[in-house]
């Protein structure tokens, strides 16, 4: 995946140079900031056509983004994760773009959209930010030190906020080097999040999910990091059960994506791991929305 992403960034860079993103982002206003709940419990509802643990996951590849989009915010949701690699996921930039401008539209009640790709080089955040991403998530096994730096500068100075996905506890501590002398870095100057750290309990190489991961990785993940439950999170007990482990988030896809009403999936998720929490709303980390 990393090698297909290589070569779709390297004929990007042919159609569209850095310095023509750099033109239409000059035009774009601020990027919508992530702001959490002081409830203590929130939710990254995804957007995507295809999973390759599940497969389709709707019977169109037309998006059709709107009402699923306008279900997930009207919900609660904190952000809409958007898939955008073509080939195993059927996504497209387009689909970002459609989902932010969306989103933009709700004016005070806005959202931001995060880019979820095999990002490896900086352009593909310009690309992200020009159109209309609020935040990008970054695979740490997937990348070098030097190019998490270089794609966490770019994000960070473009006003987005940046998911760090680990699947280990290697994982988690190349993010805490990576993450600890940039705690300064926490929170825009508004108060919205800048920086999280995810843990996905999906298994690479059978892709089975492994729910177990969230309870045996959360003693890695430091309290002054806002931390995401990835994958495996299908129902409000789901929820609960990642809230009651320390989560502060949890990533929702295929159980969104394939769920008849996924605005009360959204609303119910978010009670229950609310109220697994005790609505203890986490200094430092949670600002009111």
């Amino acid at each position: 995946m990393a090698e297909s992403s290589r070569l779709r960034v390297a004929f990007a860079k042919e159609i569209t140079p850095e310095s023509v993103l750099r033109e239409r982002i000059a035009t774009r206003p601020a990027a919508v900031e992530l702001r959490l709940s002081s409830a203590g419990f929130d939710l990254i509802a995804e957007m995507k056509l295809r999973s390759p643990a599940l497969g389709a996951l709707q019977a169109s590849t037309d998006f059709a983004a709107e009402a699923r989009i306008d279900a997930y915010a009207d919900g609660g949701a904190a952000a809409i994760s958007v898939l955008t690699e073509p080939t195993r996921f059927d996504g497209a930039l387009d689909h970002l773009q459609q989902a932010a401008a969306r989103l933009e539209a709700r004016g005070p009640r806005a959202v931001p959209a995060m880019r979820k790709d095999f990002l490896v080089d900086p352009y593909q955040v310009l690309e992200a930010r020009a159109a209309g991403a609020g935040g990008v998530l970054l695979i740490v096994r997937m990348l070098s030190r030097d190019e998490l730096e270089a794609l966490l500068e770019v994000a960070l100075a473009q006003g987005l906020f940046v998911l760090l996905e680990a699947f280990d506890e290697h994982d988690i501590e190349a993010a805490i080097a990576l993450l600890e002398p940039r705690q300064a870095d926490m929170h825009t100057r508004n108060g919205g999040l800048r920086l999280l750290l995810g843990v996905n309990c999906r298994d690479l190489v059978s892709l089975k999910v492994i729910p177990d991961r969230f309870v045996t990785l959360a003693p890695y993940l430091p309290g002054w990091i806002a931390r995401v439950a990835e994958s495996g999170v299908l129902s409000a007990a789901d929820a609960a059960a990642a809230a009651a482990a320390g989560y502060d988030l949890a990533l929702v896809g295929g159980a969104l994506m394939t769920h008849p009403t996924p605005q009360h999936l959204v609303e119910d998720m978010l009670q229950s791991g609310r109220t697994a929490r005790g609505h203890r709303a986490r200094t430092g980390l949670l600002r009111s929305a």
